[in-house]
């Protein structure tokens, strides 16, 4: 069960951050242009597959499909993904888009740090974490599949939570708001007018 459980959890979690991607090609395209890590050719391959990848490998980790292959699938995913974002950490570029789950909403500033390093490595550990589970694992009932992927969907349900808190919070993004400061300039300039 506790295989199942984290195979679907990181197949859950890169569903969600696949399927967005696919319906915002733009989105994606700027956001691996903004790494600076990939020549011209290799971003726009790397934005049309990426998000394919990680629907597929996020769909083959919930259906328990080769978990050995697939956890270690996985694990290298987001070791690269934590590499890319080092990369840029470590060249002082902390205003790009990440594009881990989504891009930055109109109006936001994209931000990284290394809670996303840390992040990416969290979930590279957990698909080695699979691998390892995985060289023991022999037939499963239908109860363990079923205990396994509501776990998962449990710990999804309170990322998911957490996601729209943030979206709410705004931590690590500053909001840009250029269209209430020309209209509080306008009503300054106006009192100044009018005493």
């Amino acid at each position: 069960m506790i295989l199942i459980a984290l195979t679907s959890l990181l197949g859950g979690l890169l569903l969600i951050a696949g399927v967005p991607k696919l319906r915002d090609r733009r989105g994606m395209l700027a956001a691996v242009q903004g790494y600076r890590l990939l020549p011209p050719v290799l971003e726009r391959a790397v934005a049309r597959g990426l998000p394919w990848s990680e629907v597929l490998l996020g769909a083959l980790l919930i259906l328990g499909v080769e978990p050995r292959v697939t956890g270690l699938l996985a694990a290298a995913l987001f070791t690269v993904f934590a590499v890319a974002l080092g990369i840029n950490l470590l060249r002082g570029r902390r205003d790009l888009d990440c594009g881990c789950f989504a891009f930055a909403e109109t109006g936001q500033a994209p931000r990284i740090g290394w809670p996303h390093v840390v992040r990416a490595l969290a979930l590279a550990a957990g698909g080695a974490g699979a691998v390892l589970l995985a060289h023991g694992f022999g037939a499963t009932s239908v109860v363990e599949y079923l205990l396994g992927w509501s776990l998962a969907a449990l710990v999804l349900s309170a990322i998911w939570a957490a996601v729209f808190a943030a979206k709410v919070i705004h931590p690590g993004r500053r909001p840009v708001d250029t269209h209430l400061a020309r209209a509080r300039d306008e009503l300054v300039a106006a009192a100044a007018l009018h005493p």
